[in-house]
């Protein structure tokens, strides 16, 4: 081989290898750009999943709170109309025996109390106070009757 074929030999090697690093370096760009794309795509679908989940979870704790509050709301209308229920009837009790008592009592106080219940409810205040006083034991108020409390301060 002399030196003109070794040197055309040479040459072609050189284009080829230019051509096959043309071709790789295509190649590597191609595959680059796909996987930037996929990178993309998942990071896109990432979020939406993260999104999703995020809304759902919110949603579900929305309707949490909201059965609660409708639970708790039903509980405190239904406890309400129970003891006003129970009120009404204590009261309509009440009053039917007051009415028994008021009727026992001699001069139709009975008919009295029912044309002037400011009078009847005065009276029944005072009877009231002076039952608490009766039953009550006396209240010492607080300082003045304690063992070793000296009134007078110039004497100490």
């Amino acid at each position: 081989m002399n030196d003109q074929q070794l040197e055309d030999k040479v040459r072609k090697d050189a284009a080829k290898v230019k051509k096959d690093v043309s071709t790789l370096v295509g190649d590597s760009a191609v595959r680059l750009s796909r996987f930037e794309d996929n990178v993309s795509q998942a990071t896109g679908k990432a979020k939406e999943d993260l999104t999703t989940w995020v809304e759902g979870s919110a949603s579900q704790l929305s309707e949490g709170f909201e059965k609660l509050t409708g639970d708790a709301r039903e509980t405190v209308v239904g406890a309400a109309a129970t003891v006003k229920k129970d009120v009404g009837h204590g009261l309509s009790h009440y009053n039917a025996k007051a009415q028994e008592v008021a009727d026992k009592v001699p001069g139709g106080f009975g008919k009295k109390a029912a044309r002037y219940p400011w009078v009847a409810i005065s009276i029944a205040l005072a009877v009231g106070f002076m039952l608490g006083i009766i039953i009550n034991p006396a209240r010492q108020s607080v300082g003045y009757f304690q063992p070793g409390y000296n009134s007078n301060p110039k004497q100490s």
